[in-house]
């Protein structure tokens, strides 16, 4: 059985729509959205992201990247971008890398505060969740040193709906 993802365990909000140029959702994670490290030989680059249909009152986003089939017990954190701007309603593809201009990135399981791609250990393909999430407030209030799990406390304490792309990826 496959593991839960993210946002299975929590209590169910709106969803919204978010469309990629770069990914399909069910579709494979393309090589340019691969690590480029860890065995990989990939692009590195985040994908772009639109995203419409959000709720009134959403003051902010936030992005992620999961890999709920990590062998770490607790998945992996691929990306944490927050505090974007409600009037950002898309991202072009390398958004995620460290310096952008929209919101804050987050340290990520890679240790760094950018867009880590898929890069998972031989076996299996993983599942790869990228999820924009509606906020209720502008700012997190937390930094770019904030640990993605407690990043993703504060995302889920202030969301009032996310919309999910799923990828998949296998070495």
């Amino acid at each position: 059985m496959p593991a839960p993802l993210p946002h299975d365990h929590l209590p169910p909000v709106p969803s919204f729509t978010v469309t990629s140029d770069d990914l399909t959702d069910g579709g494979r994670v393309p090589d340019a959205q691969v690590f480029d490290d860890w065995g990989q030989t990939g692009g590195n680059l985040s994908p772009q992201l639109s995203w419409s249909g959000f709720p009134d009152g959403t003051q902010g986003f936030a992005i992620t990247c999961f890999d709920p089939d990590a062998p770490t017990g607790s998945g992996f954190w691929h990306w944490v971008l927050f505090d974007i701007p409600a009037s950002v309603t898309s991202l072009p593809t390398g958004a995620g890398t460290a310096g952008t201009e929209v919101g804050v990135h987050g340290r990520n399981d890679y240790g760094i505060k950018a867009y880590g791609g898929a890069a998972p250990p031989p076996g299996p393909a993983h599942r790869y969740v990228f999820t924009v999430h509606a906020l209720d407030v502008g700012s997190l209030g937390i930094d770019s040193d904030t640990s993605a799990a407690v990043a993703g406390f504060n995302i889920t304490a202030h969301t009032l709906a996310r919309a999910t792309l799923v990828a998949t990826y296998s070495s």
